[in-house]
Parts: structure tokens; C-alpha cells; sequence
């Protein structure tokens, strides 16, 4: 467990080589302390001066090792970004060099089957009627037998 205890300072003159003692009185509020020191911060220093000032905090050592792994990491996604891109090149260009011909060709394929199917179609349907001597099919009371075969719609 922590006991906290307040300390008053008798001595002045120590007080007055402190880099941090204040002429007024020490038990004022902490906020208007800190109030005023972000605001004397904020206005005189910017973030590229708080970043260039880390430079005396790090050592050398940990500076250096911190580039090598950073530079390494940018060498890396640089690398594989560049080898990304040219297999989705290699890809994207084979598609439509082989691929997009290919569809075609099966398209139209398809096209001449189904055009075949219903030339054979026709074929079969102009053979039945030749066959049968008329072009109209036989009254509802005839005795023949009704034919089998294409039956256009509304019959």
C-alpha cells in the first residue's frame, strides 16, 4: 500500500535552482499548469520538430537497427507489389488472348449445332408431308390414322 504525504518546502534557495519551481504559490491548479504548457507547445513547435527532436532520445544503435527493418519492410512490399502486378498482367493479358477467342468460337459453334437442328427440323417436316400426299392433314372423320409429327401451334 502507498502512503502519499505533502511536503511543504521551507527552503526557498532550493527551490530557486529548480528548473521546475514557480515563483507563485505551489499548491495552485494543476489544469491551468497544463493548460498553459500545451498551448506554449502547440504553438511553437510542430510535429515534424517533435519527431526530429527523438533524434537525441535514440541511441544510434536502435535508430539504425529501427531503419534497417523499416527499409527492409518498404524493399518487401515494394518487391511483392511489383510481382502482384505482373502476375495479374500475365493473367489479365493471357484472358483475353486465348481466353476471349476461345468464347467466341464456342459461341459461335453453338450457333451452327442450333442452326443444324433446325435445318434437320424442316428436313423431317417437308419428308412427312411429301410423304403423306397431302398438305393438309385428313378430316376429323376420315379413317386414316392420324400421322405423328409437327403439329403447328393453334391445331
Amino acid at each position: 500500500m502507498v502512503k502519499v504525504e505533502i511536503v511543504e518546502e521551507k527552503d526557498a534557495e532550493s527551490s530557486g535552482n529548480s528548473p521546475y519551481a514557480s515563483s507563485s504559490s505551489s499548491r495552485h491548479s494543476s489544469q491551468e499548469s497544463i493548460s498553459s504548457i500545451s498551448s506554449e507547445l502547440s504553438a511553437e513547435e510542430s510535429l515534424y520538430d517533435r519527431i526530429s527532436a527523438l533524434v537525441d532520445i535514440v541511441p544510434p544503435t536502435t535508430r539504425h537497427s529501427i531503419s534497417t527493418k523499416v527499409s527492409k519492410a518498404a524493399s518487401f512490399f515494394k518487391t511483392s507489389g511489383k510481382v502482384v502486378g505482373n502476375i495479374v498482367w500475365i493473367v489479365t493479358t493471357s484472358a483475353l488472348l486465348v481466353g476471349l477467342p476461345l468464347a467466341l468460337s464456342l459461341e459461335d459453334e453453338a450457333k451452327i449445332v442450333a442452326q443444324e437442328r433446325e435445318m434437320m427440323a424442316q428436313q423431317q417436316g417437308a419428308q412427312q408431308m411429301l410423304s403423306s400426299g397431302s398438305a393438309y392433314p385428313p378430316p376429323p372423320g376420315s379413317n386414316q390414322a392420324p400421322q405423328k409429327g409437327i403439329v403447328p401451334p393453334g391445331f
